[in-house]
């Protein structure tokens, strides 16, 4: 194998800022910042959604349009007939 091409597999933590939860995994992701778990100083990377927090995970799907949406795309489109 060349030196120096691979990236830097380490042990980071993902911290999910919507609902506050850490997890930690390897990763190649490059960080500046670093955070305390499980009495370990680690890379932290800030992500918004994990299955903590995504509603296909939680359960607690949010209601959408779909009704609307189709009739937005007919009448952007037009209807095949």
């Amino acid at each position: 194998m060349k030196p120096e091409i691979h990236p830097n597999y380490r042990p980071v933590v993902f911290h999910d800022l919507s609902a506050d939860y850490k997890f930690l995994t390897q990763s190649c992701v490059n960080t500046t910042e670093t955070t305390e778990f499980e009495g370990e100083t680690y890379p932290v990377f800030k992500i918004e959604v994990s299955s903590q927090s995504h509603p296909f995970y939680t359960g607690k799907n949010v209601l959408l349009d779909t009704a609307g949406r189709v009739d937005k795309f007919y009448k952007r489109f037009g209807q095949k007939k």
